[in-house]
Order: C-alpha cells, then sequence, then structure tokens
C-alpha cells in the first residue's frame, strides 16, 4: 500500500498532464489573443505614442545633452547617475512616503486601502528600522558594486552614454524584452530560493514579513538580493546593450512596480498588490510579477480561490476593495 501511495496512478498522471495542457491552451490563447490585439492596434497606437514622443523628443533630448555636459561626458558618472543615483532616489521617495503612513497610520487616505486588516497598524518601528538598514547596504554594498561591474560590460557592449537617446520604437521593444526577460528570471529564482535547502539560509529573511510594507521589496539576504532582485532586471538591458537613459527609466518602473506590489496598500489607480501581498500571507503561492507563469505551472491555484484574487484589479473608484468585497465570515467553531 505505501509503494501505491508513493506513486501517482495512471488516472491522476492523465489528470496532471490535462492540467498541464489546458494551462498551456490557456497561455497560448491569452498570448494570441494579445498578439492579435496588438497587431490591429499597433499602427494608431504607436501613432499617437510617437506624436507624443514627437512633441517631447526634442526636450529631452535637450536634457540629456544639459546632463551630459554638466558632467563634462565623463561616462563613469553618467552611467551611475543613471542606474544607481536615480533608481535609489526614486526607491526612498516613494517609500517615504508609504513609511509615514506605516508609522503614524496617516492620512487615511492612504491607511484606509490596507490589504491585512490589522497589521502594521501602526508598523513595528524597531523592525523597520532593521530592514531600513538591510536595505541600505543592499543598496551600498551590492547593489553599487554590481552597477560597477556592469559598466565595462556595457561598454564592451555598446555605447551605453552617448549623447543621442533610443527612439521610441527602440524603447518600447526594450521595454517589452526587459519585462519578458524579467518575469521568466524572478519566476524560477524566487522558485529556487524556496527550495528547503535555501529557504532557511536565504529566502527566509524576506518572508519574515507576512505582511509587507513597500521598504521591504529589497529587504533580502544578500545572495537572494543578487540573484532574485538585480539580475533579472540587468540581463535584459546587457542582452540589448541598452542605452543608459533606457536602463534609467526601466529600473525606476521596476522600484515603483515591486514597491507598490510590498506596499500593503491596495490603492486607487495603482496596480494590484493582491498577488504578491498573497504570496507573503501564504509563501507557496504566486511566485511571479505577471502571473503568467504561475498561471502556466499551476502556482496560483489557491490564490484563485481566495477573496484576494476578485480584488485583484486596478481600484477605479474611492471605496476601499475590503469593504466592496469583504472576506467571507469566519465560520463557527
Amino acid at each position: 500500500m505505501k509503494g501505491e501511495a508513493a506513486h501517482p496512478t495512471v488516472g491522476e498522471r492523465q489528470k496532471q498532464q490535462g492540467k498541464l495542457l489546458d494551462s498551456m491552451r490557456t497561455a497560448a490563447f491569452i498570448l494570441g489573443t494579445s498578439g492579435l490585439l496588438f497587431a490591429a492596434f499597433k499602427n494608431s497606437l504607436t501613432w499617437h505614442l510617437q506624436k507624443f514622443w514627437g512633441a517631447s523628443g526634442d526636450f529631452w533630448q535637450a536634457q540629456w545633452e544639459k546632463v551630459h555636459q554638466l558632467l563634462g561626458g565623463n561616462e563613469w558618472a553618467l552611467f551611475l547617475l543613471g542606474t544607481a543615483l536615480v533608481p535609489s532616489l526614486v526607491y526612498w521617495w516613494f517609500n517615504g512616503l508609504l513609511m509615514v503612513a506605516d508609522v503614524t497610520g496617516r492620512p487615511n487616505f492612504i491607511t484606509r486601502y490596507r490589504i491585512q486588516l490589522g497589521k502594521n497598524d501602526p508598523v513595528d518601528t524597531a523592525k523597520l528600522q532593521q530592514a531600513v538598514y538591510t536595505v541600505l547596504c543592499n543598496q551600498v554594498l551590492i547593489s553599487l558594486p554590481m552597477m560597477m561591474l556592469m559598466f565595462p560590460v556595457m561598454k564592451w557592449r555598446g555605447h551605453p552614454c552617448q549623447e543621442q537617446l533610443p527612439t521610441f520604437h527602440w524603447f518600447l521593444l526594450e521595454l517589452s524584452i526587459f519585462i519578458l526577460l524579467e518575469e521568466i528570471l524572478f519566476y524560477y529564482s524566487h522558485r529556487l530560493v524556496h527550495h528547503p535547502l535555501l529557504y532557511k539560509r536565504i529566502h527566509k529573511k524576506h518572508h519574515e514579513w507576512t505582511a509587507p510594507v513597500g521598504v521591504v521589496s529589497l529587504y533580502a539576504h544578500p545572495v537572494e538580493h543578487v540573484v532574485s532582485n538585480m539580475l533579472p532586471l540587468l540581463v535584459g538591458p546587457i542582452v540589448l546593450g541598452s542605452h543608459v537613459a533606457s536602463i534609467m527609466v526601466w529600473l525606476c518602473l521596476a522600484i515603483l512596480a515591486t514597491s507598490i506590489s510590498h506596499c500593503g496598500y491596495h490603492l486607487p489607480f495603482l496596480p494590484s498588490p493582491e498577488f504578491h501581498d498573497f504570496h507573503h500571507l501564504k509563501f507557496n503561492q504566486c511566485y511571479g510579477v505577471l502571473g503568467v507563469l504561475d498561471r502556466l505551472h499551476g502556482t496560483d491555484t489557491l490564490f484563485k480561490q481566495t477573496k484576494a484574487y476578485e480584488r485583484h484589479f486596478v481600484l477605479l473608484g474611492l471605496t476601499p476593495l475590503t469593504e466592496s468585497i469583504p472576506d467571507s465570515p469566519k465560520k463557527a467553531k
């Protein structure tokens, strides 16, 4: 009996294969439909965006040339400005605002949108200080040296600090590839650090926060910070030999996205953080960024059975989703 229980039956194997085929068909349908819609609307969309870019392109080109001249064309300074200083300022500006709400419980406009009600209300300040210290260490002792090592690689790949900015169409293509590579690399590296051999030694640190706050987005073991936080973001620009301006915009967008996904608040008009917040709550669900690979591998099945899944959309009103879609009443024991 033990031997039989240890191995799936033919019926179970067929059922598992059926689920995999369903996931593959769903993914193919989503990607195919998206491709057709994009093909149908790309001419109109890119025409309007190109008109906007054309109107402002000269402005941004002029600003970049001013920065270039201000730094005397020093490529080291230009590269570190775009890849280290500006993304760090964006990170601390956004998370500084969130920390005020976490610590003081104000303004109410933010705190009323808390996802896990009753958690971090207010946040443990000693625990928050430890998170801030760890993030600063990761940024100064790991991220900055990685960017310094990245610079000669980018020089070998092309001319990352040249005065001419990339075209709008090329930047759109770059951004699409960056997002795709990040999804793949983050999903599988994230699942890797959840392996029992690595979780206790490395990833458990990040999961000390079952109800995350924004600054926790970079609160991680140094190994995880390199493998899961940094490399998924940098592989795309290295492969494409991107301009430092493209890298800067990409890093700032990625930093804002991961801060939102960890912030603990489902705020109006911002991307939904329900997916990753649920990962911190349950640990073994929702490993990716976009959720495409979670759908393919079935690592979102429990999430899809919850109220969090029903709330997983961009809030376009002002009523908190915990009010419009409240949790189900707990059953009496």
